[in-house]
C-alpha cells in the first residue's frame, strides 16, 4: 500500500501552525538586555536593569538562613507547594502587608513566581480578543506585551508629573465607542516615568471604573520604596476592596529579583479562579524561596532592610540628577523627579534618535532602554530610561558621562 509523500517540515510551515494570537507575543527589549550585557566583553554600566544595587540584596542574611530553611530536617522543602502559596509564607507575608498599609486576608492572595506570573493571570481571566484595554503611556513594556499576548486592544493615555491624565479618559473611551474591559495602571513611581499618581485622580480613576464595570490592574512593585513625599493610598484600597480591583506585588524590587516570588490581593472569587489558571501553569511557585522570603520577614528583618533600600535608592537619585545636571543640563533635556521606585524618565530635543543611541552608548559603555520601548505605538523616541537603582554615586557618575560621549559622537553638538 502505498503512501502520498509529503514534504519535510521547514520552520516556515511549522511557524504557519502558530495560533493567531503568537502574532501579538512581543517579548521584551528590557529582558532582552540581560542577555545583550552578558554578551559584552568590555565595562558598561548598566542603567536599563530595574534591579536592586548588588549591595542592596541581603545575600548574607539568605546563605544564614538557608541551613535552616533547607537543611536536612526541612520537610517538603523540595516537594510541590500548594498552588495558593506556602502556608508559612502567607502567615509572615499578612502581617507584613497589614503593617505598611495593605489589607488582605489569605482568601484574597496567591502568592505568584513573580509579580509578571499575576499580571499574566489577570489578563488571561479578564481580556478577550479585541477587548479595549487603557493603559498609561509610557508604560511598563512588559505589562503591555502581556495584555497584547491575550490580543487586546491597547489605548495609550497620556501622564503629565502627576502620572495618567485620567481626566481624558471619558472623552478617549467616547471616541473609542466602547467602555474599556480593564485598566492597567501602576499608581506608585510608575515605570518607566517614576511619576505617581495623585490622590485626586486615583479616586476618579476608581470611580470611572465602577461606572464602566472595568477591572483595574493595579501593578505595584515599587509602593513599598518610597523615600520622600507622603504615601497614597492604592486602589483596592481606595475602592473598598471592591472586586473589580485586582493589584500585583513582588519581592523583585523590595528583596531580590531572583527570588521570583510576588503575590496577588484580589476577591476571592478571583483568587480561585487564578488558582486554577496557575495549576494549569505552573502548579506552585518556587517552594525553597518561599520559605527563605517567609524566615527572612518571620525574623523581623525586612523593615530594616527597607529602611535601607530606600536611603540607596535616595542617595543613587540624587547622584543620577546631580549628574544629569553637570553633563547634561545645558542641552535642553529634561528629567523626572521620582519620590520612590528605581527610575528617571528623560527626554531629550526631538533631534534625538534614542533606539540608535543605545547601540552606541552600548560601544561606549553605558546601557539604558529607549523610550520608544515603552509605547505600543513606539512613541518617545527622543526619550529613555535610566535605573538608578542599580549603581552607587560613582558609578553613576561615570555612565552619565558616558552618556554624553556617546550623544557627542553620534551627534557632535548637534543634540543640544
Amino acid at each position: 500500500m502505498s503512501a502520498e509523500r509529503r514534504a519535510a517540515p521547514t520552520a516556515d510551515s511549522v511557524a504557519a501552525l502558530m495560533a493567531s494570537r503568537s502574532a501579538g507575543i512581543t517579548g521584551s527589549v528590557i529582558d532582552s538586555s540581560t542577555s545583550l550585557l552578558q554578551r559584552q566583553t568590555h565595562d558598561v554600566v548598566r542603567f536599563a536593569m530595574g534591579s536592586p544595587a548588588p549591595e542592596a540584596i541581603p545575600a548574607a542574611a539568605f546563605a544564614e538562613l538557608l541551613t535552616e530553611v533547607l537543611g536536612p530536617d526541612a520537610t517538603g522543602a523540595f516537594d510541590y507547594g500548594p498552588t495558593e502559596g506556602e502556608a508559612v509564607f502567607r502567615e509572615a507575608l499578612l502581617p507584613f502587608l497589614a503593617a505598611n498599609g495593605i489589607a488582605a486576608t489569605p482568601e484574597e492572595t496567591l502568592i505568584t513566581a513573580g509579580g509578571m506570573q499575576g499580571l499574566d493571570l489577570a489578563a488571561k481571566l479578564f481580556v478577550d480578543p479585541g477587548d479595549l484595554v487603557i493603559v498609561e503611556s509610557p508604560t511598563y513594556t512588559n505589562g503591555t506585551a502581556t495584555i497584547g499576548s491575550y490580543e487586546g486592544d491597547m489605548l495609550e493615555v497620556a501622564c503629565d508629573r502627576d502620572g495618567m491624565i485620567v481626566e481624558d479618559l471619558p472623552r478617549m473611551v467616547a471616541a473609542a465607542g466602547r467602555v474599556p474591559k480593564l485598566i492597567y495602571s501602576i499608581p506608585n513611581f510608575q515605570n518607566p516615568s517614576g511619576t505617581t499618581l495623585s490622590l485626586e485622580r486615583r479616586r476618579l480613576l476608581v470611580e470611572l471604573a465602577s461606572e464602566w464595570n472595568a477591572v483595574i490592574l493595579e501593578d505595584d512593585p515599587y509602593g513599598l520604596l518610597r523615600f520622600a513625599g507622603s504615601p497614597l493610598p492604592g486602589l483596592r484600597e481606595l475602592s473598598g476592596g471592591a472586586p473589580n480591583v485586582v493589584s500585583v506585588y513582588t519581592l523583585s524590587k523590595i528583596l531580590a529579583p531572583g527570588l521570583r516570588v510576588g503575590w496577588v490581593v484580589a476577591d476571592p472569587a478571583i483568587v480561585k479562579r487564578m488558582i486554577d489558571a496557575k495549576q494549569g501553569m505552573d502548579t506552585c511557585a518556587n517552594v525553597p524561596l518561599q520559605r527563605l522570603a517567609a524566615a527572612f520577614i518571620g525574623a523581623g528583618r525586612m523593615e530594616a532592610h527597607l529602611a535601607g533600600v530606600r536611603e540607596t535608592c535616595r542617595a543613587s537619585k540624587e547622584a543620577m540628577r546631580a549628574a544629569l545636571e553637570h553633563e547634561l543640563g545645558s542641552g535642553g533635556v529634561s528629567w523626572t523627579d521620582p519620590e520612590g521606585g528605581f527610575f528617571l524618565w528623560v527626554t531629550f530635543p526631538e533631534s534625538v534618535a534614542t533606539a540608535a543611541l543605545a547601540d552606541v552608548a552600548i560601544e561606549e559603555g553605558v546601557a539604558f532602554v529607549p523610550g520608544s520601548a515603552f509605547s505600543v505605538s513606539g512613541r518617545f523616541e527622543n526619550a529613555l530610561r535610566l535605573s538608578f537603582a542599580t549603581n552607587s554615586g560613582e558609578r553613576t557618575k561615570e555612565g552619565v558621562r558616558r552618556l554624553r560621549g556617546a550623544l557627542e559622537r553620534m551627534y557632535g553638538d548637534d543634540w543640544q
